[in-house]
């Protein structure tokens, strides 16, 4: 009896020693102890003062329950739930298919312009329009839920529809363009206004620079000019050159003029229309202000 009365306290002790080993924080350091830590662990979060912090995500559903369900019932909700409000495109975004997207809303009326890829307020307004219209969230980003909608309306854009060969609508004005002989460049409209005063003279559909080499943004002054000039860098015909920022231009292209959008500069401001540019270079004169904006 002495025996076995031994035997049962140190079963007794040891199953003590092992369950507080399991709930302590940091142990389970070891390799024979990796199974139980993460469940264990797992609560703590909940205990801390963590308030809104991420734990508390998964801490609710694990009150009261035993641990080995409070790991795995979090999961399934952020897996569902996560497709439903992700953003698939918003201000800002420069690719191919926020071009399509822009071609889409143009074929049902809520945008007035050549697509150019670009993801700015003009296109965020169409959105929210569009949005508003099918009583949707009026985010002016565009949703799974906002581009299934989009889809089972439209149709594939055709290559024209994508990069259509007509002159871009001009965007408004930038404030800093109002006052003065300025060439008022925008990114998002893809158009440059040469504006006198406030007004405007006469305007061009133009091309910017890559990701890796873009075309500057802000105020500038035309530097100088030539009326023919090859670049000494890339050593491509530059005709119709008026330089404003280290070496950035506004100039002819011709690969803009064959290709459309489908290039790119390396940094200058790419005109198609030659016979306008000449016209232009004419006009504009060294000390003339240069503003570029989105």
């Amino acid at each position: 009896m002495k025996r076995s009365s031994v035997i049962r306290r140190v079963v007794v002790a040891a199953t003590a020693v092992a369950l507080a080993a399991a709930c302590t924080p940091d142990g389970g350091s070891g390799p024979g102890t990796v199974s139980p830590a993460p469940t264990s662990a797992a609560p703590a979060p909940t205990t801390s003062g963590s308030g809104d912090d991420k734990p508390s995500a998964s801490a609710s559903p694990s009150a009261g329950t035993p641990s080995s369900t409070a790991t795995a019932t979090p999961s399934a909700p952020a897996t569902t739930a996560a497709p439903a409000g992700r953003i698939l495109m918003k201000d800002g975004d420069e690719n191919a298919q926020v071009r399509e997207l822009q071609a889409r809303l143009r074929q049902i009326g809520y945008f007035d312009r050549a697509p150019t890829g670009f993801y700015g307020t003009m296109t965020a307004g169409a959105v929210t329009a569009f949005q508003k219209k099918r009583e949707l969230p009026p985010t002016g980003s565009v949703d799974e839920t906002t581009w299934q909608r989009l889809l089972g309306m439209t149709r594939k854009p055709t290559a024209a529809e994508l990069r259509p060969a007509t002159t871009n609508k001009l965007d408004t004005p930038d404030p800093r363009c109002m006052t003065g002989r300025v060439m008022c460049i925008s990114k998002e409209s893809r158009t440059l206004a040469w504006m006198i005063d406030g007004k405007v003279v006469s305007s061009f559909d133009v091309r910017f620079g890559s990701e890796n080499t873009p075309t500057r943004e802000g105020e500038f002054k035309v530097e100088w000019k030539a009326r023919e000039w090859t670049s000494t860098i890339y050593h491509t015909p530059m005709p119709y050159s008026m330089f404003f920022s280290r070496g950035q231009a506004v100039h002819y292209s011709a690969d803009f003029a064959a290709r459309g959008y489908a290039g790119a500069s390396h940094g200058c401001v790419n005109v198609r229309d030659k016979a306008k540019l000449a016209v232009l270079f004419d006009q504009v004169k060294v000390g003339d202000k240069v503003v570029v904006h989105w």
